[in-house]
């Protein structure tokens, strides 16, 4: 990602696991799947454990390796346990507070359920307020809790969690691919635009695992059966696998284009289509939509280096790698100071000099935020001898927000609004620059069972919420909050 200090991030990776036989250790289950799924969060995690119906959960902030120690982990195996779920975060909607880690477990008059969320609900602040005025208590402030109260109030209501599950859904809009777990069944959700990817797996013992990506039922030994359908309510159970699709509209389905280009891991399959070849494709599109004379590609660790291998094959250019990335620096690197701030990129990434001294450089990135990190590795090239840069971009300018569970800065703060490319280039100091454009984003996966949404490139929104999307009003200062949320606290 092109901004290391202000990366784009997606909000959250889920994953749950039935195991009807009865031979996996279901807790290291979810640890290892959670790791797989760590680049989709680092601000938190957790995992609930259903032994016989009892389900015991742990979460708090940090990275996986931190939450769950020897002894967490310890106390989370139950030796009888056949359920389990896990989540990582990223927040985008409520503070980063442990009240806000996942997975959210909720006791009531029917038993106790588990739920874990990926994704930003669009009409969170409208039922929330209908749920406080109707006596709801919240003790965080993500939608995921908006989900929670909803559900369970519905299941009150219902026979079944099935049930309860889709009058829910009736009352949601916007993004959300949920695993809920109760008492004897786990149920995977996903919302009727498909905006966050979904996928169901086998397990060799007998079972099923749900995942935000293929790349976490690979590291539980799962075998990739199929994506969870926009709409669809899938349920594993003593009974087996069961399908509802009473949401299944079959309206234009509208997943988020950048699990490909910039989410996901490269070795997970998200509809049908490798994310890998997927980012290899944008690159070959770019080399027919901008090419150069240049005499080394090189991409932008990690997710620039598929789509530099695919310019590299369409132009003919040799492919090499620039970049060596400091993996031990990542989230706890603090910039205390504008020397710091400035020397970021360089402790993240080193040029190897012998790779671009005395040659015209063809640069391949996922994205431009803000654009001053962008500068910054340009200027690391220079530095280093390349004697032009050439960027290219696997994606079309950023210009508007996203509602669905992207943290994509305030649109004000963002280098491509209301500038051209040329402006844009002037500011980041390349040769040349060049962006896929939407007509071939869109493209990316041909295999693809989906449409997909680019309004963050676009600003054309399938659903747009009318008033602010942040449920944290209260971790506000009043001066910050909408009109009429000031009075909150008085």
């Amino acid at each position: 990602m092109s901004d290391f200090a202000n990366p784009l991030h997606e909000e959250c990776g889920v994953f749950g696991i039935y195991d009807k036989a009865g031979t996996e250790d279901v807790a290291v289950a979810v640890y290892s799947a959670l790791y797989a799924l760590q680049h989709r969060g680092q601000e938190s995690c957790g995992m609930a454990v259903n032994e016989d119906g009892v389900i015991t959960g742990h979460r708090d902030l940090g990275l996986v390796n931190e939450v769950f120690t020897s002894q967490v982990m310890e106390a989370m195996r139950k030796p009888e346990a056949r359920m389990a779920t896990g989540h990582v975060r990223y927040a985008t909607a409520g503070s980063r507070v442990r009240a806000n880690a996942q997975p959210m477990i909720v006791r009531h008059g029917r038993g106790t359920m588990a739920l874990c969320h990926n994704g930003n609900l669009t009409n969170a602040i409208q039922l929330r307020n209908a749920l406080e005025n109707d006596g709801a208590i919240f003790h965080g402030s993500s939608d995921t809790e908006v989900i929670c109260y909803l559900l369970t109030r519905n299941r009150l209501k219902h026979k079944s969690i099935e049930q309860a599950v889709s009058a829910t859904m009736a009352q949601l809009d916007g993004a959300y691919s949920l695993i809920i777990m109760s008492s004897t069944k786990l149920i995977a959700v996903r919302d009727p635009r498909g905006y966050r990817p979904l996928c169901i797996g086998t397990l060799p013992g007998g079972g099923y695992a749900f995942a935000s990506e293929s790349c976490a039922l690979d590291a539980v030994g799962a075998t990739l059966l199929r994506d969870v359908e926009p709409g669809e309510i899938v349920v594993a159970d003593a009974n087996g696998l069961r399908s509802i699709k009473d949401h299944c509209t079959h309206k234009p389905s509208q997943m988020c284009v950048f699990e490909y280009i910039y989410f996901a891991r490269p070795d997970s399959t998200i509809e049908g289509c490798s994310v890998h070849e997927a980012r290899m494709q944008a690159g070959r599109f770019l080399a027919q939509e901008h090419p150069v004379e240049a005499d080394v590609v090189i991409g932008v660790p990690d997710s620039g280096l598929d789509a530099a291998l695919g310019y590299a094959e369409a132009s003919g250019i040799p492919y090499g790698i620039g970049f060596i990335k400091n993996k031990y620096i990542g989230r706890t690197f603090i910039q205390g100071n504008q020397k710091q701030r400035e020397n970021s990129v360089r402790i993240k990434l080193n040029v190897i000099a012998s790779t671009v001294r005395d040659k015209r450089v063809v640069l391949i990135d996922d994205s431009i935020v803000r654009g001053t990190t962008s500068a910054r590795i340009i200027k690391l090239l220079r530095d280093a001898g390349a004697k032009e840069v050439h960027f290219r971009v696997s994606a079309p300018p950023f210009k508007f927000p996203c509602y669905f569970g992207t943290d994509i800065p305030d649109q004000k703060l963002l280098v491509a609004t209301d500038r051209t490319v040329d402006q844009i280039n002037e500011i980041i100091g390349a040769d040349t620059l060049g962006y896929l454009s939407t007509e071939h984003v869109v493209q990316l996966a041909p295999g693809a069972g989906c449409g997909f949404c680019t309004a963050c490139f676009t600003g054309k929104y399938a659903v747009k919420p009318e008033v602010v999307l942040s449920t944290d009003i209260h971790d506000r200062p009043l001066h910050q909050r909408p009109k009429g949320e000031k009075k909150l606290g008085e």
